[in-house]
């Protein structure tokens, strides 16, 4: 590749600054450096200071003047765009060093790349670090009709061509919970979509804090029907998503994945800040 495009990293955050700046960590850590941060600071606590804390990372941060919901934060993101290619994550979400460029390479045939990844449970320290506990592996075969009756797509760390944006539009805030879901759906429809059989991006579910895979399923529910209805999807169940997990179906679409994490924290540089000070 003679030249590196640029790739813009929208991540939203509020109110989470020790875990966002685990994934500035993992971001500064990549194998390929042509990245534009931009961190959308969703009414909560300042993270200004992230920009001091990497340097070497082009970090913008936006602040939104009210608390307006993580798919609001994310098209407020669009906005600041510079790269030929989007890549999304949460902010409590982490990528392995090699994920960026594997995904950029991965994308040569395809519009839209995911990858598998690592769940994993923690706890945290005093210092603010997260220490794994559990892990799960999530990696299925990509099967269209099966995506429209339970999705395997993970957003973070999910890389795609803006000019996909640019035709598909904003992501759809009335979806909130499945707003991912709808993203990949209208994707799918109109553009080339492709799994990375890679485990390279790292989900958080804390067990005891909560976790949009443990969300009120009754609360879900309208949103669940809004998708349904919008993409013709029938009748969709809003079982807890590890019991869903062990439908045959979901044993059935399993696939082999390659692993790369050994485990470890990936400590910011905030815990080193926070000891000097």
């Amino acid at each position: 590749m003679d030249r590196q495009p640029l790739i813009s990293v929208i991540i939203p955050t509020y109110n989470r600054p020790d875990f966002l700046c685990e994934l500035m960590e993992s971001l500064w850590r990549q194998t390929y450096r042509q990245l534009q941060i931009i961190i959308v600071n969703d009414c909560g606590e300042s993270v200004d200071f992230v920009k001091d804390l990497y340097p070497e990372l082009d970090i913008t941060v936006v602040h939104l003047e009210s608390n307006q919901k993580h798919v609001h934060a994310r098209n407020k993101g669009l906005e600041f765009v510079r790269g030929e290619y989007i890549m999304l994550c949460d902010d409590d979400d982490l990528l392995l060093p090699g994920h960026v460029e594997r995904m950029l390479q991965e994308l040569e045939d395809s519009d839209l790349v995911y990858s598998d990844v690592e769940i994993f449970d923690y706890v945290v320290d005093e210092a603010g670090v997260r220490w794994p506990t559990n892990r799960l592996v999530f990696a299925y075969e990509y099967d269209a009709a099966g995506m429209r009756r339970f999705s395997t797509f993970f957003s973070s760390g999910c890389l795609y061509r803006k000019t996909l944006q640019d035709r598909l539009g904003l992501f759809d805030p009335e979806m909130y919970h499945y707003w991912d879901w709808d993203f990949y759906l209208r994707t799918a429809e109109h553009y080339r979509v492709k799994r990375v059989p890679v485990a390279s991006a790292l989900y958080a579910f804390a067990q005891s804090g909560g976790s949009n895979m443990s969300g009120d399923l009754e609360d879900m529910r309208p949103f669940l029907d809004k998708l349904s209805a919008k993409h013709g999807l029938g009748e969709l169940p809003t079982k807890n998503f590890f019991l869903l997990l062990e439908e045959p179906e979901m044993k059935a679409r399993k696939a082999a994945t390659e692993i790369l994490w050994d485990g470890k924290p990936i400590v910011s540089r905030r815990v080193g800040w926070q000891k000097e000070a």
